[in-house]
C-alpha cells in the first residue's frame, strides 16, 4: 500500500501527451489554448466615444463659448466625420470613431439642446474627455493572451476581436466509464431486492462533463470472459478507461487480475486513504486506466483527487489549482490513513474559506454529497485536527 504522495506522483507520471486539435470559436469554452492570440490592430483602433452626448473643438470653449450649432451626427459603426465648423458641434454615440476636429466629449446630461444648438452651462469640461484613446489597452501585435490558458468567455471575446472564428487547442483523450457487477440496473428499470440502480457512472459522467470532457459508458458483468473481451476492446478504442467496482478483494472483483492478462501494468494498488484504499491504476502502452473502487463516495472522491490533475496536466495546465480552506470545528480521526473529509464551505467575514465537517455514513452514503461542497484532505500520523487548522481542500460544487 503506497501514500497519497506517492500515488499523485505515479498518476502524474502517466500524463498523456495529447495532439492538438482546432474547433470553433463556441466550441472553445472549457479547452485549453495552443496558441497566442495578439491584438491584429490597436485597442481600440480608433478614438473611440464613450458616451453620448457632443464632441467639441475644446478650444473654443477653453475661449469662452458655450453654445454650438449641432452640424451632423456621428452613429456607431458609421465612417468618420469631420467637423466643418471648429466653433460648431457633432452629435456622437457611444462607440462612434471621434469625429475630426473635436477633442472633447460632453455628455448629454451635461448640457441642453434646442432648435439646432446645443448648451453647454457646466464648467468642469476637460480636454479628451469621454474618449477611449487608440491604442489605450492594447497596441498591435501585442500578446493578449499566452498559450496555455483556459478559455473562458473573456477569451473568447479577445479571439473574436481578433479574428479568429477558430481556436487551436489542446486535445482530449477519448475516456470510457465503465460500472462492473451484476447487482447493478439500469436507471430506469425496476431493481429486484438484491440489485441497485446503477449510479457511479452517470455521476462520473457528469463530472467529467463540467470539466468539457466527453466520455462514453459501458458496462461489465461478473464473468471473466466478458470482461476481457469489452476491456480488450477498449484497450484498443479509448485512450482513458475508468472504471468503477471490481478492484476489491471479493471473490467476483476479477478487474485487476483481467486488466494485467490483457496487458495493463499494475502501477499501484492501495492507497492509505479513507475513502478509497482500494484504488487500482495501471497503463497499457496507449490507455491510461484509473480503476476506483464501487463504493459511490469512493470513486468520487478519487476522481477528483487524482483524475482531475491527470487530465489538466495531460492538457498543459497546473496539475493542481492549490485551493485551502480552514477546518471550522475540531475532529477526530484515529486510523493512520489519509482523510477526505466531507465539508460544507462558507466563507467568513475575513475572507477565509471555512470548512464544516458533515459526516455521512461512510463510503456508501452517496446521499451525503448533496449536504457537502468538498473534501478536506487531511494527513495521516495524525489524529487530532484543530479548528483554525488549514488543509488542502478539493471541491467539488
Amino acid at each position: 500500500m503506497i501514500t497519497v504522495e506517492q500515488a499523485t506522483t505515479i498518476v502524474l507520471e502517466n500524463a498523456l501527451s495529447l495532439p492538438a486539435e482546432t474547433v470553433p470559436l463556441h466550441l472553445a469554452v472549457g479547452r485549453v489554448l495552443w496558441e497566442t492570440l495578439q491584438a491584429d490592430r490597436d485597442f481600440p483602433p480608433f478614438d473611440r466615444v464613450s458616451m453620448d452626448g457632443i464632441s467639441i473643438c475644446f478650444a473654443n470653449f477653453e475661449a469662452g463659448q458655450r453654445r454650438f450649432f449641432i452640424e451632423k451626427t456621428q452613429a456607431a459603426g458609421a465612417p468618420r466625420l469631420a467637423l466643418a465648423q471648429t466653433e460648431n458641434c457633432i452629435e456622437v454615440m457611444t462607440g462612434a470613431i471621434l469625429p475630426q476636429g473635436t477633442d472633447a466629449v460632453i455628455r448629454y446630461e451635461d448640457l441642453s439642446i434646442d432648435a439646432g444648438f446645443a448648451t453647454i452651462p457646466i464648467e468642469n469640461i476637460q480636454a479628451g474627455q469621454n474618449i477611449h484613446r487608440r491604442g489605450l489597452d492594447r497596441h498591435e501585435s501585442d500578446v493578449i493572451v499566452a498559450a496555455g490558458r483556459k478559455i473562458s468567455p473573456a477569451e473568447i471575446g479577445v479571439a473574436a476581436t481578433v479574428g479568429h472564428a477558430e481556436l487551436r487547442v489542446a486535445g482530449l483523450p477519448k475516456a470510457c466509464i465503465l460500472s462492473s457487477g451484476d447487482e447493478l440496473v439500469e436507471v430506469h428499470e425496476t431493481p429486484l431486492p438484491h440489485q441497485i440502480r446503477k449510479s457511479n457512472v452517470h455521476v462520473m459522467a457528469a463530472v467529467l462533463g463540467t470539466w468539457g470532457l466527453p466520455a462514453d459508458m459501458l458496462h461489465l458483468p461478473d464473468d471473466p470472459a466478458a470482461i476481457e473481451a469489452t476491456l480488450s476492446d477498449c484497450l484498443k478504442n479509448y485512450d482513458v478507461l475508468l472504471m468503477s467496482g471490481g478492484v476489491s478483494m471479493g471473490k467476483f472483483d476479477h478487474l485487476p487480475e483481467v486488466l494485467e492478462k490483457i496487458g495493463v501494468r499494475k502501477l499501484f494498488h492501495k492507497v492509505s486513504q479513507r475513502p478509497g484504499k482500494p484504488f487500482w491504476f495501471g497503463r497499457s502502452d496507449s490507455t491510461v486506466v484509473f480503476a476506483f473502487p464501487g463504493n459511490p463516495v469512493s470513486s468520487f472522491m478519487c476522481l477528483h483527487r487524482y483524475f482531475r490533475p491527470w487530465l489538466r496536466i495531460s492538457q498543459g495546465l497546473d496539475a493542481f489549482e492549490n485551493q485551502y480552506a480552514v477546518l471550522a470545528a475540531d475532529y477526530f480521526f484515529k486510523p493512520n490513513l489519509t482523510y477526505f473529509l466531507q465539508v460544507k464551505l462558507t466563507s467568513g467575514k475575513d475572507g477565509r474559506l471555512l470548512a464544516t465537517p458533515i459526516t455521512g455514513q461512510g463510503s456508501g452514503d452517496l446521499a451525503n454529497l448533496v449536504d457537502t461542497d468538498a473534501f478536506l484532505e487531511l494527513p495521516l500520523e495524525r489524529q487530532e485536527f484543530k479548528a483554525g487548522e488549514v488543509f488542502p481542500v478539493w471541491q467539488y460544487r
